[in-house]
């Protein structure tokens, strides 16, 4: 189903347009009848994974530091 309408009855009538195109119909803004936009809902983005290729840590990465090798730090 196509619900067509003119700009100034969907600015009136918006939040029914937006519920409209999120339930998969075709929703068109025309600008004295001529077409110009088109309402189709935004799909959520994907998950998105962190990295390109597996990687172990080891717990001792986190271990703290004995007090020689953290003076040759400072």
């Amino acid at each position: 189903m196509v619900i067509k309408m003119n700009v100034s009855e969907a600015k009136a009538k918006l939040s029914e347009l937006l519920d409209a195109a999120v339930e998969g119909k075709d929703v068109v803004i025309a600008r004295s009848g001529r077409v110009v936009a088109r309402l189709v809902p935004v799909e959520p983005p994907t998950s998105r994974q962190l990295g390109f290729f597996p990687l172990q840590v080891s717990d001792e990465l986190f271990a703290p530091l004995d007090d020689e090798t953290l003076a040759t730090w400072e």
